[in-house]
């Protein structure tokens, strides 16, 4: 993936993020450089198998959701259009002004607006048909999270949705990059918002035996690549990128966080819901980032690594990074011992991470990792304590359901 008449990638201009550890890209990053879990005990899942959660903390759509009637709007389209919000401002944007026919948006959810859905149902089933809203498709349809933002931002060129369950939103961003690098825009808002603590999805997941049950210390729940791990904890949130051609971005002057170089995508074609134990989808994904980016394994100085904190993922995730960069240990994280898995939108979430990352030099701690797994192998993880590092290329890996396997790959500005 090379931008056309460049060899300098694509570059990242803005981000915005909305997540546990806060509202804002300041927010996000200061919380996950100090390495605390986010999770607490939730109301809404009061009763329920596991009744804890990372939630968006103070999240207020009537004064952080841009345009009117935020009301309207499921909670994961609310989170996309603040974060989108923020991403446009900070590359120094102004909708009004850019050539509309010329923007992208892509943007990834694993479930759109499910809790709308619910909410919906419950009134259908207690209540009749007179108590559903007539907003409830507007809501609840998964590309409406997309659809809104390009009406908000007066978007006319590519509008998409991309479904890949827990890689969505780092799906999106690929996608973004494909579509400027292919022509086919000029300005790509791109990542992911998910908006999944609901009733249903805990049960579901719950159901599966794949939530964390550590009731008793929610903060220390989420622990990747612990010996002492038993499930992710369920987040919600949002991440969002605004991509443009090196060039154009130049050009205008503007302030540049990193540079998008490769990507690839694959799929493990192994199982619906369990990862490969042998890696296949996520090596391939890894060498196709690679050899867009013009680059070999030795040369990645830092990972930001998926690692879910369920013991099937991480133990897999870490024998494939064992295997790709066993000559180059390069350092590794994963945020979500911070913020919880926050679904569709963790691969956004993480790319703007480790844009961020790369720019500052600096690799954030995976929280809550006290013990290594005696049964897989060792990585350069950091914990504790938020590691300065000269980091030129980075990865940020993100696997789904369905075998989905994405890598985007980062340099820092020079």
């Amino acid at each position: 993936m090379r931008a056309p008449g460049t060899d300098a990638g694509l570059a990242v201009t803005g981000i915005g993020l909305v997540t546990p550890a806060g509202s804002g890209t300041a927010a996000t990053w200061e919380g996950v450089c100090a390495g605390r879990g986010t999770a607490a005990p939730d109301p809404e899942l009061a009763g329920l198998p596991v009744a804890f959660s990372c939630r968006v903390p103070g999240f207020d759509p009537r004064t952080q959701v841009p345009g009117a009637r935020p009301w309207q709007h499921d909670r994961c389209t609310q989170f996309a259009l603040a974060a989108a919000h923020e991403a446009v401002t900070d590359a120094g944007l102004d909708p009004a002004a850019w050539n509309a026919p010329r923007v992208a948006v892509v943007l990834g959810s694993a479930a759109g607006g499910v809790g709308t859905y619910e909410d919906q149902h419950r009134k259908l089933t207690d209540t009749g048909p007179r108590a559903v809203s007539p907003l409830t498709l507007p809501a609840f349809l998964p590309n409406m999270a997309a659809g809104r933002l390009a009406i908000a931002l007066g978007a006319r060129g590519p509008v998409l949705h991309t479904a890949t369950a827990c890689a969505s939103g780092a799906s999106a961003v690929a996608l973004a990059a494909l579509l400027l690098s292919a022509g086919a825009c000029d300005i790509a808002v791109a990542g992911g918002a998910d908006a999944m603590v609901t009733p249903l999805c805990a049960t579901a997941f719950a159901r599966m035996g794949a939530l964390s049950r550590r009731h008793d210390a929610p903060a220390r729940a989420s622990r990747p690549f612990d010996a002492e791990r038993d499930g992710f904890v369920l987040a919600e949130g949002a991440g969002v990128l605004v991509l443009e051609r090196t060039a154009d971005a130049e050009a205008r002057h503007a302030p540049v966080q990193a540079r998008l170089v490769g990507y690839g995508i694959a799929a493990d074609a192994h199982h619906p819901v369990a990862p490969d134990p042998e890696g296949r989808g996520l090596r391939l994904a890894v060498q196709e980032a690679l050899r867009s980016a013009g680059a070999t394994a030795r040369e990645i100085d830092h990972i930001n690594a998926h690692g879910t904190s369920t013991p099937l993922n991480d133990r897999a995730e870490a024998a494939t990074l064992a295997r790709l960069f066993d000559a180059a240990s390069p350092s590794v994280t994963s945020t979500k011992g911070v913020l919880g898995h926050t679904m569709g939108a963790a691969g956004a979430i993480e790319a703007a991470l480790t844009a961020l990352t790369v720019k500052h030099q600096l690799v954030p701690p995976t929280a809550n990792f006290h013990h290594p797994d005696p049964d897989s192998p060792a990585l350069d993880l950091v914990t504790a304590h938020p590691r300065p590092q000269a980091i030129h290329l980075a990865l940020s890996n993100s696997l789904g359901f369905g075998g989905h396997s994405t890598t985007l790959a980062f340099r820092p500005v020079t």
